[in-house]
């Protein structure tokens, strides 16, 4: 081949994979339930034609792409996905979920859960399963009367990822029965491996307080007939999970064979043994629990490893294209076709 038709071929092929990729703007927004009390912290990323700047190029301690801080918003209505982090994480633990997402013309908003994050911790907060729901209930509608956000937004178009507590967060939203007074006190017999999380050890002594179990007995309904397709995996609290009578919407639950936190057998395979037409997918060989947290730098490895390391047979990031691949064709099918 000529030498300058073939320079010219890869100054065509770099042009085209910078268009090919869609920068992702990013802005904070804070909402409060004030009925509940709740803050409740939003981060929403969607497509930009912004350019970046040189302050959104700041140090990260996770393996992260560069996104727009506040960049222009788009003019044209898209679809929306919740995200709904595990137990204390945070609204930035599924960033490489959110980003494939919007490279595909969604817009993705994750909620930070009150009481539940890595630097907010309250006992009571990590037990209270039917609170997580009402705040992606509360945050979408917050979301669909914000100026500026709403007109982004297509209402009809609205669908849910989680993980771990948040993947159960998914399935209650689904319109997903739980009997919570069965769930505690599995944790407190046969199901203490799943209750005792690093996260907050000890938190099993809090299983008998008595404003808990009150509610336990008389949960709050949960189902949002706004969200129209679901995501959930490595779903947990899958023990309490009583029928899925009312569960209309497509739903797929992914689970990771070596998941000592949430184990396949108790959680993502009872979920989609109860789900009638649920879709599924297990993670193979040494894929624990943790792999679907951010990737981490080297010395966020060594300080948290039980987080941010993996067993060596396993890669991380091959293990978040694969969930990229199955959430992006699982919403893109629901959501835009």
């Amino acid at each position: 081949m000529h030498r300058s038709i073939y320079i010219t071929l890869l100054i065509a092929l770099f042009n085209h994979t910078i268009c090919a990729q869609t920068l992702i703007g990013e802005r904070t927004v804070h909402f409060k339930d004030e009925k509940r009390n709740r803050p409740l912290v939003t981060e929403i990323w969607y497509p930009t034609t912004d350019t970046l700047k040189q302050s959104d190029k700041a140090f990260s301690p996770f393996t992260r792409a560069y996104t727009v801080r506040d960049g222009k918003l788009p003019t044209a209505k898209l679809p929306l996905i919740m995200i709904s982090h595990g137990t204390g994480g945070s609204r930035l633990s599924l960033e490489w979920l959110a980003d494939a997402l919007v490279q595909k013309g969604f817009i993705v908003a994750a909620v930070d859960h009150w009481g539940n994050t890595y630097d907010h911790k309250i006992a009571l907060e990590f037990l209270k399963p039917w609170e997580r729901p009402r705040d992606i209930s509360f945050v979408i509608g917050s979301l669909l009367t914000q100026p500026d956000i709403k007109d982004m937004i297509d209402p009809g178009k609205i669908g849910m990822a989680g993980f771990s507590f948040g993947g159960y967060t998914a399935i209650a939203l689904a319109g997903g029965k739980f009997d919570f007074l069965s769930l505690l006190n599995y944790y407190k017999t046969i199901g203490r491996n799943e209750i005792n999380v690093p996260e907050f050890p000890g938190i099993s002594k809090y299983l008998d307080d008595k404003d808990l179990l009150a509610v336990a007995k008389n949960p709050p309904p949960l189902y949002d007939k706004r969200i129209r397709a679901f995501f959930a995996i490595s779903p947990a609290l899958g023990p309490g999970f009583v029928t899925d009578k009312d569960i209309t919407a497509p739903v797929y639950i992914v689970g990771s064979q070596s998941d000592s936190m949430a184990p396949v057998k108790t959680n993502a395979l009872r979920y989609h043994q109860l789900i009638k037409g649920s879709l599924y997918y297990i993670n193979p060989g040494k894929i624990g629990h943790y792999v679907m947290l951010q990737e981490a730098i080297d010395d966020v490895k060594k300080e948290a490893p039980t987080y941010f390391t993996d067993d060596a047979s396993v890669s991380r990031h091959q293990v978040h294209l694969k969930m990229d691949s199955l959430a992006v064709g699982f919403f893109v099918k629901n959501l835009k076709e």
